[in-house]
């Protein structure tokens, strides 16, 4: 098969897809507000079942709407008729996949979801069929055609579906207010959760990591105090562990550029003294924020009196997935 082929293919295949999604604007319709509106008003959770590549399809629309604010969970309709279906409560809206409207397994329960006087909510490519006559909510997601040049294989009419789920997912999240940290407090393990949920004293150097030393130290000792932390820097502090000022890597290179005596000279006549400091009830995104502003790589943290409790550098960040 010649290269241009496959390409062509491929590019036949977006196309079809592409056009499958857009023939879904005119759908966001009264229909859909009001399936947005019973998922709203649902005391329980949502209830998304689907066979075959529509339950593909169903399960990932339930993670997207459980991860964004509505609880909801994948219920096979094969397992529902054989005792699964008692995980459906009174409470509970039940979204139904079927790009045919007529699949046997969500057929069969059906009778069993009107008993319990849940509202039912279908997708489907036909609206004439059972499915869609006896959804209490009907969305279309209906395609001209399938990407598939034999005709077969769901793949445009799962694309729409699929992106007809997101947008109920995320019309729902934006009616509910759900925020970045409502998503990372359902995603800790991830990026995000980390980014937004760690603070700095959660990640800080303490105790004798913490680089520090007083202002009448020689540059000699700061160097080895640098030297033994590690990360680029040490604070000065005053008998009270107040900090007075900051020397860093940087600092020496400039103070030897500009052929400074430094056998000669203290610490203290060598800081940067306004320096900036953090604070440990920040976030450690606020820290790096901070640093990649002022363009440092290391931060004293200090309490309310400003005095030296921690430490945060650019590889503490970096080894707790916030860099």
């Amino acid at each position: 098969m010649p290269i241009h082929h496959i390409k062509d293919m491929a590019l036949a295949v977006l196309k079809t897809e592409t056009e499958a999604i857009a023939d879904l604007m005119p759908r966001i319709d009264d229909h859909f507000v009001r399936a947005c509106m019973l998922m709203l008003d649902c005391r329980g959770r949502i209830v998304v079942t689907g066979m075959g590549k529509s339950g593909h399809i169903g399960s990932k629309i339930a993670a997207t709407l459980a991860s964004t604010g509505t609880p909801a969970f994948f219920l096979h309709p094969g397992e529902a008729s054989h005792g699964d279906l008692g995980m459906i409560t009174a409470q509970d809206v039940v979204i139904a996949l079927s790009n045919s409207g007529t699949t046997r397994e969500i057929v069969c329960i059906v009778p069993l979801i009107k008993r319990l006087g849940v509202p039912l909510v279908c997708m489907t490519g036909n609206d004439r069929s059972e499915l869609a006559r006896e959804a209490d909510v009907h969305i279309d997601v209906s395609v001209q055609k399938e990407a598939c040049p034999l005709g077969l294989a769901p793949t445009a009419s799962t694309t729409a579906a699929l992106a007809m789920g997101d947008a109920l997912a995320i019309a729902l999240l934006d009616r509910r207010g759900f925020t970045e940290q409502d998503f990372a407090r359902s995603h800790p393990g991830g990026r995000l959760g980390r980014r937004l949920l760690l603070h700095i004293r959660d990640i800080m150097l303490t105790g004798d990591d913490v680089p520090a030393v007083r202002p009448d130290a020689s540059l000699g000792e700061a160097i080895m105090e640098i030297t033994r932390a590690g990360i680029g820097m040490t604070a000065i502090v005053d008998d009270r562990h107040r900090v007075l000022g900051i020397f860093t890597d940087g600092d020496l290179r400039r103070h030897i550029h500009d052929r400074v005596e430094l056998h000669e000279m203290v610490i203290g006549d060598m800081m940067t003294k306004s320096c900036t400091t953090a604070g440990a009830d920040m976030l450690a995104a606020e820290g790096l924020q901070i640093m990649e502003d002022k363009k440092i790589n290391a931060l004293p943290v200090t309490d309310d009196h400003h005095r030296l409790i921690g430490a945060l550098n650019m590889h503490t960040l970096l080894r707790a997935g916030v860099a």
